[in-house]
Formats: structure tokens, C-alpha cells, sequence
């Protein structure tokens, strides 16, 4: 039988779900896999359910319906369900002047179907955000592509010779697998072409501007290139989470030459890769595609993944007709929030990472954006919701929160830490006990010590009041 931990991630998984899908789930949107279908098929039933104890079916031996939820899961995210206690700035204050925290934190918590702000402080301060800028990335990567946008590598060769280009599309989660069955299916157009022998050149050109990010090499990020495996990780090939990792200095050299192996495995003699432009009139011979662009956003953000960041940056300019660079990215991010009519005031994006220290963003920038993606009306920004960590279950909040908190399974935010400049950061979303879904943003700078676990368990305090609300 399952124990409370499992119990309390179901319901919390339940309550989330149908909180994303009140009035949404005929709408069109990203809805093609993973969490989203889960939500949209749970939410479903429970509309056809309908009714205390559900409706009873047709057949006289089947076992008497389960009793319906308590009556606040029907009002989820609803306006009009219980209102928020008065008592919530008197609860959160005190904690929130946590040392740990630092002199100045913010704060905004956001009811996400009335907009109302429930608390704040200091919502208006643009302070560094770490890896919370990522929901803003991911807002701007989904706003910039349909949903079934995938990102593509593929191999190309003029109509006669053996010259073969394998170009890179910007993938970032181009994997060893998906170079071998490329390798597959490249060996396979050759024979066809009868061909055994190849020159073998590769394309990085997508990406432009500088390589390294400004804060220098460092195990948290490859090389932003636009042909890469493992996300340049050194002797783990297949295996990402996103966490630090010793780096390859070339991803696209090194990816050309294991590319090159895998053709040699079969069969097939190939030429040292070399650097090079797709040759004008190329043929595609074979090519391999990312998974959905929400699927790679959920990644992003479950994982806090710098080197998807990085690549969503980058193709988020490209679609935005800017320069696909660090510069040209940070500038569409812009671009795209704020057509979403979103507080951009003392916003500054440098990178879409969160790793440089210069970014700045406030706390009520990031609760309006988590309470956008939550808006029936903008399915396309769901997978910005399903993609955050769940408290003490997976991605960066898998370890933190324990079973018996209030809050595991039942808070799901993005963290942000960078280590040495005393920041820490939680911003995400959590279903108070009178079934609102809450949108919130903690952000302190400045906090003592080297250590960040007294500030995220501070942080987390936090999250886990609002649970009581």
C-alpha cells in the first residue's frame, strides 16, 4: 500500500491538475504528452465522473463508485471559492525576515485565477534571480514556436559525390543514442547510393556570437554551440540531469568525430571531420529530431538544465529575427514578455541560464508570469507549470522538503542558487488549503555564509506556509 509521501504527491498531482484544466481542457494547446495528457485525461474523468459519488455506470456488478473529492477541489483556481485569510502578510512576514535570507529579500504571492496580490514585499526590486529566470526563458522559447516544434541535426550531401555535411540545429539534448541511429540511417542512404567512401565536414554556423558564457569555462555549461552530444559532458555518455559536469572544450568537433566512428562501425570509410558551411543545393539523407519543444521545456526546468537554456536563448532569437547569441537572446526574451504585457521594470537579461550575477528580474515579474502560464486562455504556456520540480520528489526540489512537510508533493517551483554571490531564489506555484493555486516568488541576495542551505530551508519555510492558507 502506498505510504503518506506517495499519498500526498497524488492528491497534490490531482488538485494541480484540475486546477491547470478548469475550463481549459477543450482548448487547444500542448497537451501531447507526458504531465500534460496525464492532467488532461484525469481532468476529463473527473468531468464525466460529475456529481456526488460520481456517476454510477451501467453495470450492475461492478463495484460502487469512489465517493467524489471534498468540494474545494472542484473550486480550484476558481474565482469565487473561499477567500484568501486576511491572516496570510501576518503569517509569511516573520519568516520572511529570516537572517538567512539577507537584509532585503522580496516576496509576491499571486492568486492565479483572480490576479490579486496576496502579499508582497519589495515585489517591485529587481534583484538576481539565478536559475528562476528560467520560467522566463521558457516563456519566451514557447511563445516563439507552435508546440510541435522540434529541433533538428541532420546530414546532407550534394546530389552526386561523397561529400557529407552533418549540420547542427541547435539540439540540445542530442544524445549518443539519437547520433547512432543518425549514424543508421546516414550508412543506409549511402548504400543506397551506392557510396563507401565520404568526406565528412560539419556545421555549427546557427549559433553565433561567443561560445563560452561570460562567467568563463565551468563544469554547469558547455560551449553554447549549435551541434553538440551529452551536452558536452566527459565521460558520461547519455547521462543528464544537468548538474556539473567536466566539459569538452569542441561539442561540434567532438560530435563530428564520434559521428565519424559510428560510419566507419558501418562500414563505411570516412575522411577526418573539417569545419564547414552547408554546401548551397545539399540534399537531407537523414536527420534527427528533439523530442516536442514543451517536452524540452519541462526538462529545462525539472533539471534546471543551463545548457537547454542556453539553446532555447538562442533559437528564441532566431525566431524573433535577432542574432542567435547571448546578446540576440537576452534582447528577444525582452521582446517576447512583453507582448505577453508582463512588469518588465528593472528587468535585465544577459544570459538564459540565470548564471550570470547581472540579470535582474522582480518578484512580481515572476509571479504574473506563473500566473499567466496558468491562465485557461494561454495553453501554450502550460508546460512552463508541469515543468517545475515537485517539492521532495523531483528534479532540484527532490532532495529538499521531507515526507512529513506539508509541502512535498504540493509545491512545485524552480530553484535558484548560485554559490559565492550569497543568492537564492524559489519561485513557483502551491494549492492553499481553501483550493486556490497560488503563484509565488521568494528572492533574497546578500545571504550570510557560503552555505545555501540555510536559505533555501528558509525559502522553503515559506513555500510550505502558504500550504496553511
Amino acid at each position: 500500500m502506498p505510504g503518506p509521501k506517495t499519498w500526498q504527491l497524488t492528491a497534490g498531482a490531482a488538485a494541480v491538475g484540475l486546477a491547470l484544466s478548469a475550463g481549459a481542457v477543450a482548448l487547444a494547446g500542448p497537451w501531447d504528452s507526458g504531465q500534460r495528457t496525464a492532467e488532461r485525461v484525469r481532468a476529463a474523468s473527473w468531468e464525466a465522473g460529475g456529481g456526488a459519488d460520481h456517476q454510477r455506470g451501467t453495470d450492475p456488478d461492478a463495484p460502487a463508485p469512489a465517493p467524489s473529492a471534498p468540494g474545494v477541489l472542484a473550486a480550484l483556481g476558481v474565482p469565487g471559492g473561499a477567500p484568501v485569510p486576511a491572516s496570510l502578510p501576518a503569517a509569511l512576514a516573520p519568516l520572511l525576515g529570516d537572517p538567512a535570507l539577507g537584509a532585503h529579500p522580496a516576496a509576491s504571492v499571486v492568486d492565479t485565477a483572480t490576479g490579486q496580490e496576496l502579499y508582497a514585499s519589495r515585489p517591485d526590486a529587481a534583484m538576481t534571480p539565478a536559475s528562476t529566470v528560467k520560467i522566463a526563458t521558457a516563456a519566451a522559447a514557447l511563445t516563439a514556436f507552435p508546440a510541435d516544434h522540434r529541433f533538428a541535426t541532420t546530414v546532407v550531401a550534394p546530389e552526386q559525390g561523397g561529400a557529407l555535411t552533418l549540420v547542427g540545429g541547435g539540439d540540445p539534448t542530442l544524445d549518443t543514442a539519437r547520433l547512432t541511429a543518425l549514424a543508421d540511417g546516414t550508412a543506409r542512404a549511402l548504400r543506397a547510393r551506392a557510396l563507401d567512401h565520404v568526406q565528412l565536414a560539419y556545421d555549427a554556423s546557427l549559433f553565433t556570437g561567443p561560445a563560452v558564457h561570460p562567467i568563463g569555462p565551468n563544469e554547469n555549461l558547455a560551449p553554447v554551440v549549435a551541434l553538440m552530444t551529452d551536452e558536452g559532458r566527459l565521460g558520461a555518455a547519455g547521462v543528464s540531469d544537468g548538474g556539473p559536469a567536466d566539459r569538452t572544450a569542441d561539442p561540434a568537433g567532438d560530435t563530428a568525430k564520434a559521428f565519424a566512428r559510428l560510419l566507419r562501425d558501418r562500414g563505411v570509410r570516412v575522411d577526418d571531420p573539417v569545419a564547414g558551411d552547408r554546401p548551397a543545393g545539399a540534399k537531407e539523407l537523414a536527420s534527427t529530431l528533439s523530442a516536442p519543444l514543451p517536452d524540452v521545456v519541462e526538462r529545462m526546468l525539472t533539471n534546471s538544465d543551463n545548457d537547454i537554456a542556453e539553446a532555447l536563448n538562442r533559437q528564441t532569437a532566431i525566431a524573433s529575427g535577432r542574432p542567435a547569441s547571448f546578446d540576440g537572446g537576452a534582447a528577444a526574451v525582452a521582446d517576447r514578455l512583453g507582448k505577453l504585457q508582463l512588469p518588465l521594470a528593472g528587468s535585465v537579461f544577459t544570459d538564459g541560464s540565470g548564471l550570470n550575477r547581472a540579470d535582474k528580474v522582480t518578484a512580481g515579474l515572476l509571479t504574473r508570469l506563473l500566473a499567466r502560464a496558468a491562465d485557461p486562455a494561454r495553453p501554450e504556456l502550460r508546460p512552463i507549470l508541469t515543468g517545475l520540480p515537485v517539492a521532495g520528489f523531483t528534479g532540484t526540489l527532490g532532495a529538499r522538503y521531507g515526507s512529513s512537510s506539508a509541502a512535498t508533493g504540493l509545491v512545485r517551483a524552480k530553484t535558484g542558487t548560485l554559490g559565492g554571490a550569497g543568492v537564492n531564489t524559489l519561485a513557483g506555484t502551491v494549492v492553499d488549503a481553501g483550493g486556490h493555486l497560488l503563484a509565488f516568488a521568494f528572492l533574497s541576495s546578500g545571504t550570510p555564509g557560503a552555505d545555501p542551505a540555510p536559505a533555501q530551508r528558509a525559502l522553503d519555510r515559506l513555500a510550505t506556509r502558504l500550504t496553511a492558507h
